[in-house]
């Protein structure tokens, strides 16, 4: 059995629009060790993500206060690395919609988690640090993402007219 219709429909989705416009993928050594280096970053995250929900399992369990936002953040950083891996796995099949929410995502997390760790008493000195580790990975993955040879292995959709979409 196939894995991709469920995933197309999945795509449709997390693609709006741009859902069905597919590049060939890239032959580009530059992209493919672009891509490396991203999946590489996004197991950062992810481990930086583990990290922080072990540490506060461990503040927990000697009798430290976890405060709900600590532990929705963990969710948070956890759900984003996961999701990020999708993205990335579907933009490296080429699929554009996905090169795209890589980028936006790459761009808008770590400024939210910037502004969250700015915020104070919101967060123990331990979250803080987290947050601004995992802006830091994910400004490094927009940086790639926003190189002149990755966007030329992503060309624009032609434009539609208004009102004419599927």
């Amino acid at each position: 059995m196939s894995l991709e219709p469920m995933l197309r429909r999945l795509d449709r989705i997390a693609g709006g629009r741009a859902a069905d416009h597919r590049v060939e993928p890239s032959t580009d050594p530059q992209v493919r060790r672009a891509f490396t280096v991203i999946a590489w970053l996004l197991v950062v995250c992810f481990l930086l993500g583990i990290a922080t929900v072990v540490t506060g399992v461990v503040l927990l369990a000697v009798g430290a206060e976890v405060t709900i936002a600590v532990w929705m953040r963990c969710l948070v950083v956890l759900g984003i690395s996961t999701t990020l891996f999708y993205f990335l796995w579907r933009a490296r099949a080429g699929w554009y919609w996905a090169y795209r929410r890589l980028q936006l995502f790459s761009r808008i997390f770590p400024v939210i988690a910037l502004v969250l760790a700015a915020i104070p008493g919101l967060y123990p000195l331990w979250v803080i640090t987290e947050q601004i580790v995992f802006a830091l990975i994910l400004i490094g993955v927009s940086d790639y993402l926003q190189t002149d040879y990755m966007r030329a292995a992503f060309p624009k959709p032609a434009g539609r007219e208004p009102g004419t979409e599927a």
